[in-house]
């Protein structure tokens, strides 16, 4: 007993000791002379009275400086923690929570593939921009350096690169591949499905004016290192596009300028390939292939962690590598990962060019470098064309395997190296229709009457969706049973909240609606709220709270429920709905809403709606809306081609700083289904203007 005191005291000594060593270290100092821009840029920020930065340059890289700083303005903690997370340094600030990324970035040999194909496959104007934007979080850390990450500096070009080469397998699903692979309760698997996106595109034949329009529309989360920000771009050079980006993207991911816009929706490919590797019992770093033994290329990663204070601990993990790729050892063998589209770094220079076209031709050019491997886009423009593209790097895959599961890896017959032809992917160009829509949903049924592609075209093999969401639905529903569009509709059509009757919860509806009454007497009134249900999520309805936790909880994972199971859901949200609010017909915008500092406001829309919000729930019985919406840009071009357009953020352009008034003052717009103007003239930005200024001067 008393070995065990004295063994508790001296821990309490220590880590008293530890306390008082950590208070007294010193914190890393940033050397700021090392961040001064290589040369003056040339660059204003404007803002308006919403906070939206209009960035005028004389140049492009002007611009991208001036873009770096006002973002750094608003959003620079998430800047800096998705660059560390590129470079692969995130455990060293998060700690352990932070190692797996990190772990991936080794395994994927990112930094390799940016130091390969940096020089030799961006142009001299794309690596200006990311060098330019460089500059400008360089420069903004020097000033502020109490908020700089130290171990970050200097940012480079290639770090931005190494951005978009880090994202984008995390948008098909890699982390959850990997996950599967490692852990032993895992099971291997394709990507789980995105939260959703939709755009709608409709022509001058179909709209009641002669306009055309275009809705973008990504549903992201609404905050973090994937969370959107708008900005409006312009340089004396000749780009002017206004948009949505994320931290650390010198250029708009979609938007639109005088001419053109673009919208993309997350699509789901087969772009992963997981194989079984036959490895040596005496050698387990050699696998066979086609009937000969070869050896793994070995690296060992140094991970620092982040242990307390300035203390550090620095572990060390393999990293493997064969013909097909990446490899990874786990509790059921050895298996190998191919990724379509490995070691391509244009993702920049393809949404750059695609940012600077004036015409069809021109932005199609820039679609076809296919350095996206993946995402859905809808377009339209000033000249009145509207297209979709199912846009994908599908590999050409050997016929005679099950490639949605693991394959062998002992033979080169499934070490495909060529992907489908740009030209040949599914795409529909100004259908008879007048209107295209994609909401995460098939491209086979792009929109209505002839132009969809042909389904029989595209083997099983490629992953190609043929599912309809019910937003893809009610997209085909509305914009196909109109043949006269006025701008009040669309925006209508956009905040649509209505399950279709073909959708899976309406189909689930009916599932409940015909079971036997329940025992239980909370659930019985449950259901007669329901069966007066009109399956539309307006903030007055009364039904749609129980109904939305019964036929879409958090936790669906999209299978079919047994009719005993859906029972089982409506009493336990019934108990919830009574415990919390002590009844059960409770207006839907009264339980779901949106929170964001005092601001607490109630909304309307839900899971895979045209008006899609999806949230956490809390403790108090409420919904909290964290994702979904979360940037709309509707624009239209008139009859001689002039743009205007409007959009809405369910916070503001503060994305961080709390203090800011921009910080919610959007959040009451959303929240009524409404919208801003955007300003794309420097005098209606005057107009409007809140400051005017240089980054970097008083």
């Amino acid at each position: 007993m008393r070995k065990r005191a004295r063994a508790v005291l001296v821990v309490a000594m220590v880590a008293v000791l530890a306390a008082g060593a950590l208070a007294l270290w010193p914190r890393p100092r940033l050397d700021t002379s090392a961040l001064r821009p290589r040369r003056r840029y040339d660059v204003r920020i404007l803002r308006d009275t919403w906070g939206l930065p209009h960035v005028f340059g004389r140049t492009d890289p002007d611009v991208a400086y001036g873009l770096a700083w006002a973002h750094a303005e608003d959003d620079f903690q998430t800047i800096q923690g998705a660059l560390l997370a590129t470079r692969g340094r995130l455990a060293s600030v998060l700690g352990r929570e932070g190692a797996a990324n990190d772990y991936m970035v080794e395994l994927l040999r990112i930094r390799d593939v940016v130091d390969t194909g940096y020089a030799r496959d961006l142009s001299p104007e794309t690596r200006a921009l990311c060098e330019a934007y460089a500059d400008g979080m360089n420069h903004y850390a020097a000033l502020h350096p109490d908020r700089a990450l130290v171990a970050l500096y200097p940012v480079t070009g290639r770090d931005l690169v190494a951005g978009f080469v880090h994202k984008m397998p995390l948008f098909f699903g890699l982390d959850r591949v990997l996950r599967g692979l490692l852990e032993p309760a895992a099971t291997p698997s394709a990507p789980a499905a995105a939260p959703g996106s939709n755009t709608f595109g409709v022509a001058p034949r179909r709209s009641a004016d002669g306009f055309t329009r275009l809705a973008i529309n990504s549903h992201q989360p609404w905050a973090g290192p994937v969370a959107w920000y708008e900005a409006h771009l312009h340089s004396d050079a000749g780009w002017d596009t206004v948009g949505g980006l994320f931290p650390g993207s010198p250029v708009i991911l979609h938007g639109h300028n005088r001419r053109l816009g673009w919208a993309h929706t997350v699509n789901k490919p087969d772009l992963i390939d997981v194989y079984a590797l036959e490895t040596d019992p005496a050698n387990p770093l050699r696998y066979k292939l086609d009937g000969a033994w070869r050896d793994l290329e070995v690296r060992t990663a140094a991970i620092e962690v982040k242990l307390l204070g300035p203390l550090h601990w620095t572990f060390h993990r393999e990293v493997l590598w064969s013909v097909f790729g990446p490899v990874v050892r786990g509790p059921r063998g050895t298996f190998a990962v191919r990724l379509a589209g490995y070691g391509e770094v244009r993702q920049i220079e393809q949404w750059y060019r695609m940012n600077r076209a004036t015409s069809f031709d021109q932005w199609l050019d820039a679609m076809r470098m296919n350095a996206l491997p993946m995402f859905n886009v809808g377009y339209a423009d000033a000249d009145g064309h509207v297209f979709y593209l199912y846009n994908a790097r599908l590999p050409i895959r050997a016929q005679g395997y099950d490639w949605s599961r693991v394959v062998p890896g002992n033979t080169s017959r499934t070490l495909w190296t060529e992907s489908i032809p740009f030209d040949d992917l599914p795409q529909v160009k100004d259908p008879a229709s007048g209107f295209i829509q994609n909401c995460n949903s098939s491209p086979f049924r792009t929109t209505t009457g002839p132009g969809n592609p042909d389904r029989a075209r595209y083997p099983r093999s490629l992953g190609i969706e043929d599912a309809m969401t019910n937003r893809a639905l009610r997209a085909l529903e509305l914009f196909g049973g109109d043949e006269s569009i006025t701008r009040e509709e669309f925006d209508r059509y956009k905040f649509d909240v209505t399950y279709s009757t073909a959708s899976i919860v309406a189909s689930r509806l009916a599932q409940l609606l015909a079971a036997p009454p329940p025992d239980d007497a909370l659930a019985r009134d449950a259901l007669a709220l329901l069966r007066g249900w009109d399956r539309a999520a307006t903030g007055q309805s009364r039904a749609s709270a129980l109904a939305i936790m019964t036929l879409v909880p958090p936790d669906d994972d999209g299978s079919a429920p047994t009719t005993e199971a859906l029972v089982e859901r409506l009493a336990a949200a019934a108990r919830k709905m009574q415990s919390h609010f002590g009844r059960l017909d409770v207006p839907w915008e009264d339980v779901l809403r949106l929170r964001r500092g005092a601001v607490d406001l109630g909304l309307f829309g839900g899971p895979d709606l045209l008006h899609a919000v999806y949230g956490r729930p809390l403790d108090d019985g409420r919904i909290v809306g964290d994702a979904g919406d979360s940037y709309i840009l509707l624009v239209e071009w008139d009859p001689q081609g002039r743009v205007s357009s409007r959009s809405i953020h369910p916070y503001g352009s503060a994305t961080l700083d709390a203090t800011s008034p921009h910080y919610a003052d959007q959040a009451p717009l959303f929240a009524a289904g409404q919208l801003k103007p955007v300003w794309l003239d420097e005098a209606d930005i005057r107009a409007h203007l809140e400051r005017e200024y240089r980054p970097g001067e008083p």
